[in-house]
C-alpha cells in the first residue's frame, strides 16, 4: 500500500514505547498533523479532563479528514480505531518500556515535555510503574482483541529496530 494512502493512522503501546515519538516523525514524513492523547486529556497541573468532554474534544478530532493520534487511553481505544486506516502497536518489553520511562524523567526532570500538555511537569510514580510492568498481562491481551475486530491495517512492531526498518522501508515508498 502506498504511504500516502493512510490518512488516519493511530499509534499505540505500552508507555514508554516511543508513541510520541514515532507520531511526530511520521507526521513529518507524512505531512499529517499529530495529536498526542495526553495533552488532549490532561490540563495544568496534571488535572485530568472529565471522560464525556475528553471524547467529546476525541471525536471533534477523529473526524477530521487526517490525523496521526498517539495514547493509550484504553476506554477510547476501540473509538478510535473505527476511524484509522493504519494502526502501529508498538509491542515492546515492558522492561525496555519501564527503561525508556525512566530515561524521559531524566530528561525532563522539572519540565514539561514536548507531547504533554503545558504545566505538567515529568513525573514518574508508582502507580505509572505498575501499570507499565503490568501491561503485558493486563492490557495487551485486550488491545489484541480490539485488533482483531478492527477493519484498520494493523502493522505490529516489536522493537526499536522494527521501527527503524519499517521507516526505512516507508521512506522508500515500501510499507509492506
Amino acid at each position: 500500500m502506498n504511504e500516502k494512502s493512510y490518512k488516519r493512522i493511530l499509534i499505540i503501546g505500552c508507555s514508554g514505547a516511543g508513541k510520541s515519538t514515532l507520531s511526530v516523525e511520521l507526521a513529518n514524513r507524512l505531512q499529517l498533523p499529530a495529536l498526542h492523547l495526553d495533552a488532549l486529556f490532561w490540563n495544568e497541573g496534571w488535572v485530568p479532563t472529565s471522560k464525556p468532554e475528553f471524547r467529546e474534544k476525541l471525536q471533534s478530532e477523529l473526524e477530521k479528514p487526517a490525523w496521526i493520534i498517539d495514547g493509550n487511553f484504553n476506554s477510547t481505544i476501540e473509538m478510535r480505531a473505527q476511524y484509522a486506516d493504519l494502526i502501529v502497536f508498538l509491542d515492546f518489553p515492558n522492561w525496555l518500556c519501564l527503561m525508556r520511562v525512566f530515561k524521559r524523567r531524566w530528561m525532563y526532570r522539572g519540565k514539561t515535555r514536548p507531547d504533554m500538555a503545558e504545566g505538567c511537569p515529568e513525573k514518574v510514580d508508582w502507580e505509572f510503574v505498575k501499570f507499565i510492568w503490568t501491561y503485558p498481562k493486563k492490557k495487551r491481551p485486550g488491545v489484541f482483541q480490539m485488533l482483531e475486530r478492527s477493519d484498520a491495517e494493523v502493522l505490529i512492531l516489536k522493537s526499536p529496530r522494527e521501527v527503524e526498518n519499517w521507516l526505512a522501508a516507508l521512506s522508500k515508498g515500501d510499507m509492506d
